[in-house]
């Protein structure tokens, strides 16, 4: 692959951006703080904006790896704050893969705005980086994360039993993938 770090990303609604210290009250007070949208998510619900402050300062010492790629979910209406989060959670070159993670603001669900910002980052890592196969995974629970994985064009590819663990515990984990071959 030819990575290239997170670059800002733009389409029709959305800008898709690397995270700045003033985010923190947006993160927090957009989607982190809000227990129903993590409710299916690895991280725990932020109690406190330095909560949000500090783990922004961990991802902005890793802009500099030209192997990460996390951004800010902005909506163009509204002006440069966050709305919610997209990264590739992790990857494996040997098979060029990335696997995608994302979170919105629950005030932002069902309008298409993460399926518009999964597919600016995938059309980024297949055209740009040169990705070979992008998958995501979700708790069958929480079926609206699959339905972004589908308006994407990703692929179902099964559910492993007991293979995950999120703010649930212990859950199962239904994977997606779109190959580049695919498109």
């Amino acid at each position: 692959m030819n990575h290239c770090g997170t670059q800002k990303l733009e389409s029709d609604r959305l800008i898709l951006r690397r995270y700045v210290c003033e985010d923190a009250a947006a993160m927090f007070n957009n989607w982190a703080s809000d227990g129903e949208v993590t409710k299916f998510l690895m991280w725990k619900t932020h109690d406190s904006e330095e909560v949000s402050k500090s783990i922004i300062t961990d991802w902005l010492q890793q802009y500099s790896d030209e192997r990460y790629y996390h951004w800010a979910i902005v909506l163009k209406e509204n002006g440069d704050e966050p709305i919610g989060d997209i990264a590739v959670v992790h990857m494996n070159e040997e098979v060029s893969m990335m696997h995608i993670g994302y979170c919105i603001g629950r005030k932002w669900w069902h309008q298409g705005i993460t399926s518009e910002a999964l597919k600016a980052v995938m059309d980024y890592l297949f055209e740009t980086v040169g990705a070979n196969r992008i998958e995501s995974r979700h708790d069958p629970r929480n079926p609206n994360s699959g339905k972004v994985m589908q308006k994407c064009g990703m692929k179902y590819e099964g559910t492993l039993r007991s293979s995950d663990w999120n703010n649930q515990g212990i859950c199962d984990a239904s994977y997606y993938a779109l190959l580049k071959s695919d498109r």
